[in-house]
């Protein structure tokens, strides 16, 4: 027997090559994802983001006011799309995170700043982010001196004001240290309920068909919405009890304000829960093994955790980018989570995410049921 022949290692190359035909779900997932990732990247994350949605309410119709909104559309981080009416109109959007600003001009700004008499406007920031408002708040710092820079020509230069013609007060609301703990402890709860049990579930039809253990169970009269409830009950405990975990540890570990709106946070808990077990028994019931099945869950978990607002800002992604993590259901339970946590959110302002989770469990476990074979081809 030789020590080397070409005709051996050609003879498993060709082995291979069929393997490749045969598997063509592994190859194909071990080629996207390097794609994917490398769009994800370069496209879609940006940990600057710009041309935040921003609710004003001007108590005065004044030139310099009008000049105010002017300089703040001119710039590339505030786009303003909402006139508020009152100023609880500017707090009930912030607390639904509809706006990530809320700017008020007051009804005296104007004669302020012609008599230097300490103008001032309010901006209020949804901190529960820093990283989404660091960058615009920094540069409301030039606004006094641009805003105005027009409308004041002709006037006195010495008015026995200051250099700046009016100053911005920002209140950073919700998470006012910018303590980024209170925002990614919060957030890690979707990705650790969603890497458990999406994984756990995805490998337990796959696991018992590798291991003949499937056969028994076909050949019981358990029908399939049976089964798949008998089989995710016992893991909505597991995802209990580490929700329950979680949340004990931010509190008492990372001091994570806990500032109420249990039920709407309750509901998005147990909805997410079962999303996530019934998404698992769909992967389980489309892939052929263990190997698959683990592959196909990483594939949901990646964007769930690039594309969500875990790590980078949802609102610094591109629309396109948006739109696409807008139908990943971790997006609103982070959404759920860090509004009841930091915000106090009640139901009422929970509820578009809340229906948009009850939306994603209904139809990923009519496609779990409708996929479960009675065979085992």
């Amino acid at each position: 027997m030789s020590f080397f022949s070409a005709t051996r290692v050609f003879a498993v190359m060709v082995k291979e090559f069929t393997q490749l035909r045969r598997d063509r779900l592994t190859y194909a997932m071990i080629l996207v994802l390097p794609v994917v990732q490398l769009l994800l990247f370069g496209y879609a994350i940006n940990d600057l983001p710009r041309h935040l949605p921003t609710a004003v309410l001007v108590q005065e119709d004044t030139v310099f006011a009008r000049s105010v909104l002017a300089a703040l559309r001119n710039s590339a981080f505030f786009d303003v799309t909402t006139d508020a009416r009152s100023p609880a109109d500017l707090e009930a959007m912030l607390q639904r995170g509809d706006v990530q600003f809320a700017i008020t001009i007051p009804g005296d700004f104007t004669r302020r700043v012609v008599r230097g008499d300490d103008a001032q406007i309010l901006v209020e920031a949804d901190a529960s982010d820093p990283t989404a408002t660091s960058a615009a708040v920094a540069a409301l710092a030039g606004l006094p001196a641009q805003a105005l820079e027009r409308d004041l020509d002709g006037l006195p230069a010495d008015r026995g004001r200051s250099v700046q013609p009016f100053t911005v007060i920002v209140h950073n609301l919700y998470n006012p240290d910018s303590i980024s703990a209170y925002n990614i402890v919060p957030g890690l709860l979707g990705i650790i309920l969603s890497m458990t049990l999406v994984m756990m579930t995805a490998l337990a039809v796959t696991r018992e068909r590798e291991r003949g253990t499937m056969e028994f169970l076909l050949a019981t009269p358990v029908e399939p919405l049976e089964v798949m409830v008998g089989k995710l009950s016992p893991y909505v405990i597991v995802g209990l009890i580490q929700t329950t975990i979680v949340l004990l540890l931010a509190r008492f570990l990372f001091q994570v304000p806990m500032l109420g709106g249990w039920v709407g946070l309750g509901a998005g808990i147990l909805l997410f829960i079962v999303g996530s077990l019934a998404l698992g028994f769909l992967i389980s019931t489309v892939a052929r093994n263990q190997l698959q099945a683990m592959q196909m869950a990483v594939f949901y978990i990646l964007p769930s955790i690039l594309l969500s607002g875990f790590m980078f800002p949802f609102r610094g992604m591109p629309p396109w980018a948006q739109a696409i993590g807008t139908a990943i259901p971790v997006t609103h339970f982070l959404r759920i989570v860090r509004g009841a946590l930091l915000k106090g959110q009640a139901l009422a302002d929970a509820w578009p995410s809340l229906a948009a989770l009850g939306i994603f469990v209904c139809v990923v476990s009519g496609l779990a049921i409708a996929r479960y074979q009675r065979t085992l081809d």
